[in-house]
């Protein structure tokens, strides 16, 4: 982090659509806020502000330049918020929230930890060998991530044949391709819900989620389902017919340390 700009971080995060409310990023606002000693700009880019804390700075969602039809009318967070002019942020570094973002602990050292104008990323659970990025949260400099929107405005429905809804290995892919690799944090400071969390399938009907013991840890990311306050009462939607025998590991019994921490 740059003198000029060691004691404040911006923050952002993205809400499009209806299928996370106005007190995911409310929470999260405040999340981060009582985790760190910086201070922070929370920036929240959204069609919908309603409801939102006034300390949360509201910007319209970045501007696909793009047949929205060519990715069937999803929004690409990962190509939108690479917008070189993202919120009248050039030149700041940022670090990106997913809104289901549950923090556990303080983040000075995350704030602190990108050198230079590299990008820095969480390591993939699911490839763990591999150089993919998992987008609970990831830093970089507004300004440097620009061809990345670029390229998938202008190859929209190739790229999404090619990635469909995994965009998060479109950004590592294009990421690699610029910078060579990915910085990842540390892999103690973040940890998944799903991956951590959750007992080994049918013991998650018997033992309820516990956080792991995990020096150093920051954050849980409560990436796909269940949601944060689904897991809370013990909820795992299940929106598809064919997904029914899924049931028998598709299940979270109540959840009651997010509330400590999701306020």
């Amino acid at each position: 982090m740059s003198a000029e700009d060691k004691n404040i971080v911006d923050v952002i995060c993205i809400k499009w659509g209806t299928w996370y409310t106005a007190e995911y990023v409310n929470k999260l606002k405040r999340m981060v806020k009582r985790n760190t000693s910086y201070e922070v700009a929370f920036h929240c880019f959204t069609e919908i502000a309603e409801g939102l804390d006034s300390d949360v700075i509201v910007h319209p969602l970045p501007v696909m330049h793009m047949d929205m039809a060519d990715c069937k009318g999803a929004f690409i967070k990962e190509a939108g918020l690479c917008d070189d002019t993202l919120g009248g942020l050039t030149g700041k570094r940022v670090f990106y929230f997913d809104l289901d973002s549950l923090i556990v602990g303080t983040l000075d050292d995350l704030f602190a930890y990108p050198r230079g104008d590299g990008f820095y990323i969480v390591r993939d659970w699911a490839h763990p060998q591999g150089n993919v990025g998992q987008a609970s949260l990831y830093s970089w400099r507004v300004g440097t991530l620009g061809h990345i929107k670029t390229f998938f405005e202008q190859n929209a429905k190739a790229m999404f044949k090619k990635y469909g809804s995994a965009s998060q290995e479109y950004l590592s892919d294009k990421v690699v391709e610029k910078f060579g690799a990915l910085n990842f944090f540390p892999e103690n400071w973040i940890c998944s819900f799903r991956f951590h969390c959750l007992p080994l399938g049918i013991l998650r009907w018997f033992v309820a989620p516990r956080i792991p013991n995990w020096k150093g840890l920051k954050m849980v990311a409560f990436h796909g389902l269940p949601k944060m306050s689904d897991a809370i009462i013990g909820v795992w939607p299940i929106f598809k017919r064919r997904d029914g025998w899924k049931k028998i590991y598709k299940h979270v019994k109540p959840t009651p340390w997010i509330v400590e921490h999701w306020r």
